[in-house]
Order: C-alpha cells, then structure tokens, then sequence
C-alpha cells in the first residue's frame, strides 16, 4: 500500500522538524519527507491542507478490559477508541483478569491486538504473582513473551523486602520497573485529604501516602544503582505512574538531579481537575490517584511543562455503568480518556502559553524515551517520524475543536469528568504502519 500525504505541516518534536511537506508511504515505512520522487505512484492520496501531520501518540497508561473483564471494555472497542484518538502505541497495565503473570497470557493479549491491526500494544508484566506481592514473576520469560517492564497496577507491595528484591532482580537484567507511588495503609481513601473531603465526609488519602512511597522507593534504589555500578550491571529503572501532589513532584525532582534512574508521567485528570471537580458526589471524578488541590495541580502543570514530569498519560481505565453510577465512595475508580489525550494536551499547552510542539512532546518523545530500548527494533520509530521509520502518523486538524459527549466515545466506556467539555484540536486520520487504521467522515 503506497500512500501520500500532502500538503501538510509535518511537526515532530524528536527532530524540531516544523515545515510543510509532504510524506510519501510504501510497505509501511516512511520513505520521503518534503521531495517526493517523481516515479512515486500513490495508491492512495490524503489531503492535509491546514492540518498537522504529527508522530502517532504514544500512551503510557491504557486498560483494554481485556481478558476477563469485557464487561466494562472490550479489546475492539479501546483499540478503536485509542486511534480515533491519535494513539498508535499503548502500554496495557497487568492487572487484567487473570493478571499478566504468565507467558501465555501476554502472548494470548498480544495476539488478538495484532489481529485488529489497530494500535501497537506494549503489555506489562505482573512484577508479583496475581499482584499479590509476596513472589516475584517468571520476569525473564515474560519478556520474551513481549512485556516492555513490571509492574503492579494500582496495588502496591507492602513488604517492603520483596519490593527489595523485585528491584534487586530487575537490576540484574536492566528491566524497568513501574510503580504508582502510594503508600498501601495511607492509601485506602477515595478523595484527597483536605478540608472538602471533611465536609462531604469522605475518607481521605494524604499526601503522605504518595512521598512516604516515593522516600521508601528512593532509598531502595539509592542502595541498588549504587551496587549495580560497582557489579558493571545493566542496573534497574524505575517508571513512576501518575504523580499527583507538589510534595511528591519535588521529591521526583531532587532524585533525578541526585541522578537516580526515574521517570515519572501524570494523567490527564490531574493535570486539568481539581478536587473542587467532585462537586456533589460526581462519581465521575472518582479517580486513582484522587484529585487534589490547586496547588498540587499547578505544580503538575509546571513539572510537565520543564520536563521533570516525562510523559501524559490518559489514564485510561472504562468503567461499566452500573459500577460507576453509584455512591461516590462506592464507585469502581477510573474513567474513560484515550480519545481526549491529544485535546488534553493541547489544551494544556494553551493554558499556560506553551507552543503546540511541546503538547505533542508529551505525548509523543516524551513517554517514548520513557520506553526507550524495551521497544526493540521500534525504538527509532514509535514516536517520531523519521525517514525509513514505521508510518505511525497521526493528521489533525490544529484548529478544530470538538464537544465530549459520551455518545461520541467509542470505548465501552462513557464516563469522564469531562463530559461537555469543549477541547481544541480534531483528529482527522490515524495510520498505523502505513495502514489508515482511523479515518474522520468528511476527512
């Protein structure tokens, strides 16, 4: 399939490449950038006249609801949501049902994505059978399998010994680890600890539990990338999901000029909400981490604009209806996001006066340096776009903007603190490995 793309403004922020060119497409691959060969026969011709023609967004947190819990999501649907949002590249969390602690399991999700020939999907591996936290996964054997790190969902270890020894192993062989910092006794609230919780009566989690995490975390991985040097070891690396609070930024911050092996990323829910968002009880907003106060927001906002924070992430996580619309403290956390992460991020940008090619920075080199050499042969490309690189492209339109309204969602699920909310930026088509996996009607 040859496919060019014309007219458009090609910006990739792996490059600082902002001009307009047009990009020419055979057998999946990149093969011209602005001067398209004379000899060069189209099967197929995208106009992209005032669109940006922008690397496939890379997604750090996705959970396809699949295997085991279809009831809420379904591996069709959140593939189809993720690049009717742009996304070509996602990373699936492990706490899927059963958990991806065995090989069978990833191959079996790995699988039936490549069927659909939609987004790429990068699994994690459970770092402890059934996230329980007392024995450690086959971590070799689920990388062969193609789990790109390890990691526990939203339950965290509690003996802080084996947490010590999963770090201890994955040095070994320079597997990276990805861990939501919160502390497990601390950690057992629904909203955020604070004055409006109080007055709804909700319970809360504090900050504490996110830096008391973050301390005990850093503290083990001072002993072990000290270690791993003097044994000439790969040395492991650790992935922070969804900080939440300014404490725990700073603490992030003060480790990576310390020099320690950390990346971090934060959600969209964050990054936009505040706890005032919950309102009266909107379900909606019930969210893991919790929403916090402004200050907490604003520090994410500046932490994501100078680079301490690597990625954003859509955090999502489909709910069924019936276990969302319910009580606040009883409503199963999550919500639905993949398809706003673009207008997130641009939105973002807006706000606080940054260019577009930062908000596409943070969803496109950002979370793929995040990945960086568990991508294999993907590494050069996912994320940018390079000649002789994969074709995972996304077109937008930089000035389009679209309404949130839950019919027009096509994950399974529809709930989202952003419901009616106006977002700047349309995608118009998505291509994965030089195939049009999404195209918008009138495109």
């Amino acid at each position: 399939m040859k496919i060019l793309i014309q007219n458009g403004r090609v910006m990739d922020p792996a490059t600082g490449r902002d001009e307009l060119a047009d990009v020419a497409i055979a057998a999946g691959r990149i093969i011209a950038i602005g001067k398209v060969a004379h000899d060069f026969h189209p099967n197929r011709t995208i106009d992209a006249t005032g669109c940006v023609v922008a690397p496939g967004l890379v997604d750090l947190a996705v959970r396809l609801r699949e295997p085991g819990q279809e009831h809420a999501g379904m591996l069709e649907s959140e593939m189809a949501a993720a690049v009717a949002g742009g996304v070509t590249s996602l990373v699936c969390p492990p706490d899927t049902d059963p958990v991806l602690d065995e090989p069978g399991l990833v191959d079996m999700l790995k699988f039936r994505a490549e069927k659909l020939h939609q987004a790429r999907v990068f699994p994690l591996g459970a770092l402890t059978r059934g996230l329980k936290g007392e024995v450690l996964t086959e971590m070799a054997e689920l990388t062969e399998s193609g789990c790109i790190g390890f990691g526990q969902a939203e339950v965290p270890i509690v003996n802080v010994q084996v947490l010590q020894r999963a770090l201890q192993y994955a040095a070994t062989f320079g597997y990276t680890v990805w861990l939501r910092p919160q502390d497990f006794w601390l950690g057992k609230g629904v909203a955020a600890s604070g004055a409006l919780a109080t007055r709804l009566g909700l319970s809360g989690v504090p900050v504490a539990a996110e830096t008391i995490a973050l301390h005990t975390l850093f503290e083990l991985l001072r002993g072990i990338h000290g270690a791993s040097r003097a044994a000439g070891e790969k040395g492991v690396r650790v992935h922070l999901c969804r900080i939440s609070s300014a404490a725990g930024l700073d603490l992030v911050r003060q480790a990576k000029a310390e020099g320690l092996p950390v990346t971090c990323d934060v959600s969209v829910h964050n990054l936009h909400l505040t706890e005032m968002d919950i309102g009266y009880y909107d379900s909606r907003t019930r969210l893991q981490p919790p929403l916090r106060q402004q200050r907490d927001r604003q520090a994410l906002r500046q932490g994501l604009a100078d680079g301490t924070i690597d990625a954003l992430v859509s955090d999502h996580n489909p709910v069924d209806a019936d276990a969302k619309v319910l009580p606040f403290a009883e409503a199963e956390p999550g919500a639905t996001a993949v398809e706003l992460l673009l207008g997130l991020a641009a939105k973002w940008a807006q706000q606080e006066g940054l260019g577009l090619m930062q908000a596409l920075a943070a969803v496109t080199t950002g979370p793929q340096k995040v990945l960086g050499s568990s991508l294999g042969t993907l590494q050069a490309s996912v994320g940018q776009i390079a000649e002789g690189g994969v074709a995972d492209l996304c077109v937008f339109d930089p000035n389009g903007s679209w309404q949130v309204l839950p019919a027009g969602l096509r994950s399974q699920g529809k709930h989202t603190p952003f419901e009616g909310h106006e977002l700047p930026v349309r995608v118009r088509t998505t291509l994965v490995g030089g195939q049009i996996a999404w195209q918008a009607a009138h495109a």
